[in-house]
């Protein structure tokens, strides 16, 4: 029986190594993090993870990797979208095939398709495999903005389909697909800012590559507002915010590789052709993640 989704779902940051490989005993220390850190559910291949920098193989390793170390202690989420649907449904038949609880293809993501053309590539996905399935709005990369009615009516359609990584800054569309649609999909909102109105909005959780460095904190938030204690995750929230804000107005992957060196987790610099940060978006970065470090620190 599938596991359910809920609370705070960690979007891996893939690490690698000085020669550039995807370092796969540490991407085991990040899993270990997380968890122990009190995340809900880890993400493999999302886009925090720098799957689009990663080839076939290196994806399956991933996520082999992280279904291995995760052991099921929490559920796993693999992000198994591509530019065609062939090798989408080989990389979800496989994620499936290792374990994984719930697949995350994301739209292609090159060539912006019609409407037309995205529903149907996520319901020939969808069909290729048994387990639950998280839509991927992420109308940046892909072109293609997946409304709340269309994800309804995929919903509708397409039984495996239950959940939605909604990655927006439009909190009014996140508030329709919780409130308007709650009976049909549980919303993810993928946007890390918005985690504590998301929240308290009723979102079945959130999606964040920050978890990878704050995880306890994030944790603490959704807890809080789980409980009925608005003044509590208010509390939990106000310290976090500004290092939340910030990842965001840089380079996000980069940004949340540099917190996670400052907070005792490295995994290296990006993947070309993502840069590393440097000069003073670096040492900002740094210092709002070094005021979490002794909480964060792997033991």
């Amino acid at each position: 029986m599938a596991k359910e989704l809920k609370g705070v779902l960690v979007a891996l940051a893939t690490p690698f190594a000085p020669d550039g490989s995807v370092d796969q005993q540490q991407l085991r220390a990040v899993v270990d993090h997380t968890i122990d850190g009190g995340v809900h559910g880890v993400v493999a291949c999302g886009s925090t993870g720098e799957f689009s920098a990663l080839t076939a193989d290196e994806r399956r390793v991933v996520v082999e990797t992280v279904i291995d170390q995760t052991a099921g202690r929490v559920p796993v989420v693999a992000q198994t979208g591509s530019t065609s649907t062939a090798e989408a449904i080989e990389l979800s038949r496989h994620a499936e095939a290792a374990g994984a609880d719930v697949v995350m293809p994301v739209a292609p993501f090159y060539e912006a398709l019609s409407l037309a053309e995205t529903t149907t590539y996520l319901r020939t996905v969808a069909d290729a495999v048994q387990v639950p399935v998280m839509l991927y709005n992420l109308p940046a990369a892909t072109g293609v903005n997946l409304e709340p009615d269309v994800v309804a009516g995929l919903a509708r359609d397409v039984q495996n389909i239950r959940y939605i990584k909604n990655t927006t800054p439009d909190m009014a569309q996140s508030a329709q697909l919780i409130h308007l649609y709650g009976d049909l999909v549980d919303t993810f909102v993928g946007w890390d800012s918005l985690g504590l109105c998301s929240l308290v909005s009723g979102a079945a959780g959130i999606m964040a590559g920050t978890a990878n460095i704050i995880p306890a904190q994030l944790a603490a938030v959704y807890d809080a507002v789980r409980s009925g204690d608005l003044a509590a995750a208010r509390q939990a929230w106000d310290p976090i915010f500004p290092l939340l804000d910030a990842c965001l107005s840089v380079n996000f992957i980069a940004a949340v590789k540099v917190g996670m060196d400052a907070v005792g987790v490295p995994a290296g610099d990006p993947r070309a052709p993502f840069a590393a940060l440097s000069g003073e978006d670096e040492a900002r970065i740094r210092a709002l993640a070094s005021v979490h470090a002794a909480a964060e620190q792997v033991s």
